[in-house]
């Protein structure tokens, strides 16, 4: 009686595969990502708008009004600015 058949092509195939994607699966945990900022985004964030402080006064003031609960928006004025973009 003949429990194995010794000349089965791929039988050991199948652990040797498992143990490669176990291996593979600690590479990728080991992976890291990475963010690379262009100097022309470098430049446009020490030159954007929160500069004006004009800006920056409108912010805080907006700020103090949300911390406050006092800041109110109109839907009307929403749904208009999001209905060009709900249209495409």
């Amino acid at each position: 009686m003949k429990i194995n058949e010794t000349n089965r092509i791929g039988a050991h195939h199948h652990y040797q595969k498992q143990n490669e994607a176990r291996v593979s699966g600690v590479n990728k945990a080991r992976q890291k990502d990475e963010v690379q900022i262009s100097a022309a985004a470098k430049e446009m964030l020490t030159t954007s708008q929160a500069q004006d402080p004009e800006r920056s006064k409108q912010i805080e003031q907006l700020k103090r009004s949300v911390a406050s609960g006092t800041y109110y928006v109109e839907a009307g004025k929403i749904a208009e600015k999001l209905l060009p973009y709900l249209k495409e």
